[in-house]
């Protein structure tokens, strides 16, 4: 763990890599960063998943807040867009979440939310490292300093399903028998509640958290789990999440996946035709299907692209006002009614969506044509990480391979922002051709960037 924050904060395996020590050290300068120069006593609120490491790394992280002077408000299992949304109304300077989201229960994560809600900015983030990995002598308390204390919210979940249930403009989904995957992580205590409240009749599953099958066979990252209940059930559509509570794919009624670009094409017509689609702008990412963009250009809906990063879209969606913006994993985010990305909340605007159309979610995913992709991972080794860019080889196939495509298609080739492995995606419509180039891309980062195990 070179680097402590990636692309979703910091992960790692879990007490080992993400160990205590480390957890306690985030805590100490996640109170510092947080504080600022405000003389006020700090409050950071604290939540975790259900999995078993989540305990102990809890603990560390408030023994590190109280060390440092900033009392810790923990909120016990939550998902992490609750969490999210209670900082502002608890009046925190921020919050630490403890989950590794889709990943299973080996592994456990840390993200760090500033008093909006959001995640920190990226310059943030470096402060928190340079304090942990280059100057820890700036973390040690100051012997009989003001320390802090831990404060226990027992409302967390509850403040949270009424916000959630509010978001619905009718508050009647009877009618929609639903499936929903908890994923075993923190929406099985939050999703049956919230679809029940609001009328449908809900089919609930993966809501079994034992500490060590979260994301076991379940929830989003298997969504295979909900189909089999959609059809076993002759439910209206799916909804499944991840771990943490932050993702939602959907299933329609005849079992076939309706993915986050889908999901964001389906709410984004609904706003549009309602006159609520604020500057009449969609904001993507690089990883969204061309198809959304297609779609809303047939629509005569402006688009507006924000990177790969979360923090990207964040950042354009509430410094413009925009209403909605995601990508096809189901990280899509509504800023007028959450601070992040938040899958029960995108559940409950889809089956808003629904309940107001009288078509079946199959007939409403025709609005739009999704384009060929495929996808390639290289792994490679440590040594080669940034180093591939400068290859000029790799980069004049590249480059070949955009010209080749044109507008009628689009390849993207990045580094994974947790392992040592080069993510290759082409798209386009002739399905032989982006096949070939994402095949020779990969065979050229093959032989240039060779992955030995002995290196």
């Amino acid at each position: 763990m070179s680097r402590l924050f990636g692309k979703d904060g910091i992960r790692g395996a879990a007490v080992t890599e993400l160990s205590c020590e480390l957890c306690l050290d985030i805590g100490r300068a996640a109170a510092a960063v947080l504080a600022g120069r405000n003389d006020e006593r700090t409050k950071i609120l604290v939540g975790k998943d259900t999995r078993s490491s989540a305990d102990a790394l809890e603990a560390a992280v408030c023994a590190g807040l109280c060390s440092a002077g900033a009392d810790a408000e923990i909120l016990g299992i939550v998902p992490a867009p609750a969490l999210a949304y209670l900082i502002k109304e608890r009046g925190a300077r921020g919050g630490i979440m403890i989950s590794a989201s889709n990943r299973s229960a080996d592994y456990n994560g840390i993200k760090i939310y500033s008093s909006s809600g959001c995640r920190l900015d990226a310059e943030e983030e470096d402060e928190i490292e340079r304090l942990i990995l280059d100057d820890p002598d700036e973390l040690r308390p100051i012997r009989g300093g003001k320390y802090g204390k831990t404060i226990r919210y027992m409302h967390a979940l509850e403040d949270y399903i009424d916000h959630v249930r509010s978001v619905s403009v009718s508050g009647d989904f009877s009618g929609i028998r639903v499936a929903v995957d908890c994923a075993n992580g923190s929406a099985s205590y939050t999703a049956g509640q919230i679809f029940s409240a609001l009328g449908a009749e809900v089919i609930i599953t993966g809501n079994k958290p034992d500490g060590t099958n979260i994301n076991r066979g379940c929830g989003s990252v298997y969504i295979d789990h909900v189909i089999e209940v959609v059809k076993k059930y002759n439910c209206t559509c799916g909804l499944s999440f991840d771990g943490g509570g932050e993702r939602c794919l959907a299933v329609d009624e005849n079992g076939r996946l309706v993915d986050g670009d889908e999901i964001i094409a389906l709410c984004t017509d609904y706003f549009h035709t309602g006159g609520l689609l604020r500057h009449n702008t969609l904001a993507v990412t690089a990883s969204n299907n061309l198809g959304l963009s297609r779609f809303a250009r047939k629509k005569g809906i402006n688009i507006v692209s924000c990177g790969m990063d979360e923090r990207q879209l964040i950042h354009t969606l509430t410094e413009n006002g925009y209403t909605i913006g995601g990508d096809p994993a189901g990280h899509i985010i509504f800023p007028d009614d959450a601070p992040s990305a938040d899958g029960q909340l995108t559940g409950v605007r889809l089956l808003e969506v629904l309940a107001q159309s009288d078509k079946s979610l199959s007939q409403m995913t025709g609005i739009m044509t999704k384009l060929p992709q495929v996808m390639i991972n290289v792994p490679i080794s440590y040594r080669y990480r940034e180093v591939w860019k400068n290859d000029r080889r790799i980069t004049m196939l590249i480059e070949d391979a955009e010209e080749e495509l044109g507008i009628e298609g689009r390849i993207l080739v990045r580094e994974d922002g947790w392992s040592p492995k080069i993510r290759i995606l082409v798209e386009g419509s002739d399905f032989p051709q982006i096949n070939r180039i994402a095949t020779e891309v990969a065979d050229m980062i093959k032989e240039r960037c060779p992955n030995r195990n002995t290196e």
